[in-house]
């Protein structure tokens, strides 16, 4: 792929994965981000494995996944000499990640005015839950918080009838867009210190992710002056010809025909039931509407004649969209995915293959470079004596239990 971030350095003190998801992405791009771990404690996330999201003596995907093709500097930024090393580090770097809240940014002296002593041309980058203004700023959150409880997303996709919410499709559901966001916020504030030589501050939440993934809602939401919209089910869409449908398998296909009356016709010669084209209760899109039990029930009889694969061949050449439902590991094996290198193979530090998603922007038609994940302070040494530090002064600071 072009590196289009080639040359670029990043800096990053955070943990998790909302902001680290941005590093990652950098790294895709060929940026080379050095991301900065406490000696003995690490990132948390690299924890994870008690909690039971990472197998047991496995590959710890959930740290690989926002931490992809780092360098891992063990430093103690409490320490004098820590602290200093990492600002040798900021004076030769493009751009800071941090997700760090106010007061502990502050605490450490690595606030903006703090890095911008050592480098006023550096971009900083401050991802949140909530914000950097506000009675909240200094609270933290996570994506199932505030991304998908606060913005309204859990409430608008639970039926009613369920009793509860619904809960996030998986871990880092909102974390991972997030991070993709900043990292093009990134990408063009870079752009503008190219052109302007002026270093900006970049700001991005959880929150605001959350609002805008949800924008289309709660501005209809505000329009229509209502507290929710409209909910439907399978059995009772909203319209007959945006649904899912069960198959004789039980596995379940999507399709969106928007142009109701374009693609009617196809869609009853496939499904066998081409008497239903003219059937005068369903021979147009108002008709339909006004039908909507009947249409829905005529079309999960149609696709409850076949199983999954079968309607795969069948459906493969027709103009309305359509997708099947899949499972999260059949995206692994998905011919269209296959084909655009959406999903990379990859080996972490102990030999073990896995596979992780690519970043989902590709550069003249290829892929960027995904890498495994660092060890806990792997790459402290070499970081180090690239600042020119001697092996004498790094093993002082070793000693001191200034880096790993």
């Amino acid at each position: 792929m072009a590196e289009v971030m080639s040359g670029i350095r990043v800096v990053e003190v955070a943990a998790w994965t909302y902001v680290p998801v941005a590093g990652a992405i950098l790294t895709e791009w060929g940026a080379d981000v050095i991301k900065i771990e406490h000696p003995e404690s690490g990132d948390p996330q690299r924890g994870l494995v008690t909690s039971g999201l990472v197998p047991a003596g496995g590959v710890n995907h959930m740290f690989e996944l926002p931490n992809r093709g780092k360098r891992s500097v063990g430093l103690d930024l409490k320490s004098p000499q820590g602290h200093a090393t990492l600002m040798k580090l900021v004076a030769e770097a493009d751009v800071f990640l941090t997700n760090f809240r106010p007061a502990a940014r502050r605490k450490l002296g690595i606030d903006v005015e703090d890095v911008r002593a050592h480098n006023d041309r550096i971009v900083y980058v401050r991802g949140s839950a909530a914000g950097q203004r506000g009675p909240e700023s200094e609270l933290g959150g996570y994506d199932l918080t505030s991304f998908w409880a606060r913005s309204g997303a859990a409430h608008n996709v639970s039926p009613t009838a369920l009793g509860y919410p619904v809960t996030m499709p998986g871990p880092a559901f909102g974390d991972v867009m997030g991070g993709l966001t900043l990292a093009g916020a990134v990408s063009s504030a870079l752009l503008h210190r190219e052109r302007t030589g002026e270093a900006l501050t970049v700001d991005g939440s959880l929150l605001a992710m959350g609002a805008w993934a949800m924008g289309a809602t709660i501005a209809g939401a505000h329009a229509f002056a209502i507290d929710e919209m409209p909910k439907s089910t399978p059995d009772r869409p909203a319209n007959p010809m945006v649904n899912s449908y069960r198959t004789a398998d039980g596995r379940y296909i999507a399709i969106v025909m928007l142009e109701s009356d374009r693609f009617w016709p196809e869609l009853m010669h496939v499904l066998g039931s081409p008497e239903l084209i003219d059937d005068p209760r369903f021979d147009s899109h108002a008709k339909r509407m006004a039908n909507t039990d009947g249409c829905t029930e005529a079309i999960s009889a149609g696709f409850a004649k076949k199983t999954l694969a079968e309607w795969r061949e069948i459906l493969k050449d027709i103009n309305g969209a359509w997708a099947p439902v899949q499972r999260p590991r059949e995206m692994v094996s998905d011919q269209q995915v296959l084909a655009n290198d959406i999903i990379a193979d990859v080996t972490d530090a102990s030999g073990n293959d896995f596979k992780l998603v690519s970043a989902p922007v590709q550069f003249d038609e290829r892929p960027g470079t995904v890498r495994r994940a660092p060890e806990h302070g792997e790459h402290t040494d070499e970081v180090l004596q690239e600042l020119g530090l001697s092996m004498e002064e790094i093993i002082d600071l070793k000693v001191a239990g200034a880096v790993l």
